[in-house]
């Protein structure tokens, strides 16, 4: 395996991470500004009314998005063990 093989190999895993962690992320940050809203309107100051509900949103998502999630591990793992060519 050269070099650029290598670089290229970890271009793809931090790719895959990116892509795996976005849509978890993305339903965080939306919950977050929710919640931000409304302690903005409401005028509660706690931490814990972002914390919680953010949370469990991602905690959430991320059950959802498993299969997903999976299936992507799975493409890349039987490329690397396959030969090392993606899709």
């Amino acid at each position: 395996m050269t070099l650029d093989q290598a670089a290229e190999l970890l271009r793809q895993a931090l790719l895959l991470a990116l892509v795996i962690a976005a849509p978890v992320l993305l339903v965080g940050l939306v919950v977050g500004v929710v919640a931000s809203l409304v302690q903005a309107l409401t005028q509660v100051q706690e931490q814990t009314l972002t914390l919680v509900p953010k949370l469990l949103a991602m905690v959430l998502a991320a059950i959802l998005l498993l299969p997903w999630i999976g299936e992507r591990i799975m493409e890349y793992a039987s490329a690397m063990f396959g030969g090392g060519v993606l899709p």
